[in-house]
């Protein structure tokens, strides 16, 4: 793909080069603008919104502060009333009253402690507890002890301590209030327990945050035991309290995080109230901030978008105009080139395109000068070689010359030197036969029969030729003496050094729009050694000048792969004391294809 591209790049003309460099260099530039400014603006968000999340937790915090200060205010004053004191411990004793008793009780201390509780608006109740059940209850301030046994904590509670996220169970199971309260024993001089007060608050009033959650921020209470106080007022923040609750800091003091959840990038800050034995949770979405940063991103890059398309059209139009005196000197030589040299570039200016427009017309007076020089040399040439052509002697003379010693020799009944000069005339008629640089595989394999049967009449043994190549094979055509040079290097170097009588086979293969022509001696053959060392020779990758061995294989598979392509050429195989062959992969032509690639033949060899 790279590759690829680059040729695309290297096909552009100068002036859109140029157009397109600048344009890139200017894109990066602007895409390292506008990241830097998405970068910077979405971190001033981040640390504004972190101040924010953490100015909430320390406003939260100083609230809670000084509701539990009125909790604990209100609450001693009920643990330190004399009075009240003694009351409580008559009941848990049994000490029989009298109704005018309680009623004193009732008008002189409940009404003056409820007084007291409804001054306070943040005080959701204070209530008393006495160890009897059976005295009549003054409500709203002092209960039986069995009214306590409705809370799920009273079991367990300790003096002191703070319950928190509980119904009111006290007069009915349906009031549904989240209440946290201090709850504290009452004790006598002695020691003794003789009631319970509870200091109750609304959550809604010592947590408000928590009850007051919107789409982008969230507040919860996590208990030491993992228990979540929260309310579920947004379904997203609700289905990720436990992801929540991973990331929390774990620190005593207050912390903060800036993390993902779920898709959303949220800034979770945390208070650890010792108090509550809890971790107090302010969470703040970035969701709606992101949202409109990418907007006015979107904006941004549209602007930009425009702006480059603009600055392209300018650019575009500049580098024209600066290029072209560059186009005028390239349509003059191209004019050269299709043989019009009386073209000369007109010179304006001083600068380096006029130097060259001034360096180009001396050229042209040069190449013209030059020219009529090489006509005046090919004209003195072409009539001497015309001279030399009326000296040669006649080709249709040999011809004549041997058909008059064939005819001699046939008369003296020497038929075998009849059939040797017979082969020598195809031999020469093939080799002076100028019509076509290439030609079928059937006049090469004519070739190749009367050259044999001319070996046979110059060694002691005998070699046979045996040819099996396919019809249609026959019909295709390839560059001349491309088979002749691998028969000849294995009769000299094959069956020459075998020194009695062997086959040549030539066999076709077709493999699908190509086909191969193998030729395999029964000689000597090769160690892998030197066939590989052959194979290397072939394909010009080692050059050994004082070895004749290889050079006309060499010479074959350069002209076929100049012609057809590197796919294509010569491969060896080779057993020692069994065969070599010679493997010619070609391409195949139709009848139609043979002229189109005339040319690309002549230009091959």
């Amino acid at each position: 793909m790279r590759k690829k591209g680059k040729e695309v790049f290297n096909g552009y003309k100068l002036n859109k080069k140029f157009t397109i460099v600048i344009l890139l260099v200017l894109a990066v530039c602007l895409m390292f603008f506008t990241i830097n400014s998405f970068t910077t603006t979405k971190n001033m968000i981040v640390s504004q919104s972190i101040q924010e999340t953490l100015r909430w937790l320390d406003e939260d915090y100083s609230s809670v502060q000084k509701m539990t200060e009125l909790c604990y205010m209100s609450a001693q004053i009920f643990l330190e009333d004399r009075e009240l004191k003694d009351f409580l411990e008559d009941l848990k004793d049994g000490k029989e009253m009298t109704p005018d008793q309680y009623y004193d009780f009732f008008k002189t201390n409940i009404n003056t402690m409820e007084s007291m509780v409804n001054s306070n608006p943040y005080l959701y109740q204070i209530r008393v507890y006495a160890y009897n059940n059976s005295f009549p209850e003054m409500d709203p301030i002092l209960y039986h002890m069995d009214r306590l046994e409705r809370f799920p904590w009273a079991a367990t509670f300790e003096s002191g301590t703070w319950q928190m996220d509980y119904p009111d169970y006290l007069l009915s199971r349906s009031d549904q209030h989240h209440l946290i309260s201090l709850v504290s024993t009452m004790t006598n001089g002695r020691g003794e327990e003789i009631g319970v007060v509870e200091a109750v608050v609304s959550m809604e009033e010592m947590f408000p945050r928590i009850y007051s959650a919107d789409e982008y921020s969230w507040s919860c209470f996590v208990k030491e035991d993992g228990t979540i106080v929260s309310s579920s007022a947004n379904s997203f923040w609700e289905n990720s309290k436990e992801e929540i609750i991973d990331v929390l800091p774990r620190t005593t003091s207050y912390d903060y995080i800036y993390t993902s959840i779920n898709g959303h990038e949220v800034i979770i800050a945390g208070q650890y109230m010792e108090k509550f034995s809890g971790t107090y949770v302010c969470l703040y979405s970035l969701a709606q901030q992101s949202r409109q940063m990418f907007l006015q991103q979107a904006q941004n890059i549209l602007v930009i978008i425009l702006v480059f398309l603009v600055m392209a059209i300018v650019i575009n139009i500049t580098v024209k105009s600066l290029f072209k005196r560059f186009y005028v000197i390239l349509g003059v030589v191209r004019k050269v080139q299709d043989g019009d040299l009386d073209e000369r570039i007109p010179v304006s200016g001083k600068d380096e395109i006029s130097e060259m427009a001034v360096q180009i017309n001396a050229m042209l007076d040069n190449i013209q000068v030059l020219m009529r020089d090489k006509i005046d040399r090919e004209v003195l040439v072409k009539n001497t070689e015309i001279k030399a052509l009326q000296n040669q002697i006649n080709a249709h003379f040999i011809y004549n010359v041997l058909e008059s010693i064939k005819m001699m020799a046939e008369i003296d009944e020497k038929y075998e030197i009849s059939d040797a000069i017979t082969a020598l005339g195809e031999l020469l008629r093939y080799n002076l036969k100028w019509t076509s640089s290439n030609v079928t595989i059937r006049e090469e394999i004519a070739y190749i029969r009367n050259y044999i049967r001319l070996m046979n009449l110059r060694y002691d043994f005998a070699i046979i030729l045996s040819v099996n190549i396919d019809g249609e094979i026959y019909e295709q055509r390839i560059p001349k003496m491309s088979l002749q040079p691998i028969v000849e290097n294995a009769i000299l170097h094959g069956i020459a050094q075998l020194g009695e009588d062997a086959t040549i086979y030539i066999k076709s293969i077709a493999w699908g729009d190509d086909f191969a022509i193998t030729i395999t001696d029964s000689g000597v053959g090769m160690d892998e050694e030197h066939r590989l060392l052959l194979e290397k020779k072939i394909n010009g990758e080692i050059d050994d000048p004082d070895s004749k061995h290889g050079i006309g294989l060499k010479n074959v598979n350069y002209r076929i792969k100049m012609q057809f392509g590197e796919e294509y050429g010569l491969t060896v195989h080779s057993m020692e004391g069994c065969y070599t062959k010679i493997t010619v992969r070609l391409p195949r032509f139709s009848e139609k294809k043979d002229d189109k690639n005339a040319d690309l033949i002549n230009r091959g060899r």
